[in-house]
């Protein structure tokens, strides 16, 4: 379960047959804050990268405090379950969603805070 995802307009169309929630084919951004323990890092950080790049997420965003750095990952390839496109900057330097429904959302440090170091 992500921390924060972004869909469609027409989201209905992506419920589950259960209700509970939406299939991957609706979702076009996730954000994800890395939890502290060592086993949530390690979910966050790897598990949940390979198997949101698998399910072809367009955009997938870390924001990871341990590391003071913010990750934009695009552009999947499910095959691999991996992603061509990995842009990493340190806390307070800006980066954009490059596309989707939240293309042009910078986050800086308004969202993160100063650089580090």
């Amino acid at each position: 379960m992500p921390d924060l995802f972004v869909t469609t307009r027409d989201a209905e169309r992506y419920v589950t047959d259960d209700k509970l929630g939406i299939s991957t084919a609706g979702v076009r951004v996730i954000a994800e804050v890395i939890s502290p323990g060592a086993g949530d890092q390690d979910r966050d950080r790897v598990r949940k990268r390979r198997e949101y790049a698998r399910a072809g997420i367009p955009v997938y965003v870390i924001v990871d405090d341990t590391a003071g750095t913010v990750t934009v990952l695009t552009d999947p390839q499910p095959e691999k379950a991996d992603w061509v496109g990995v842009h990493r900057v340190p806390y307070g330097t800006e980066v954009t969603i490059p596309e989707g429904p939240a293309k042009g959302f910078t986050i800086g440090e308004a969202i993160t805070g100063a650089r580090r170091g």
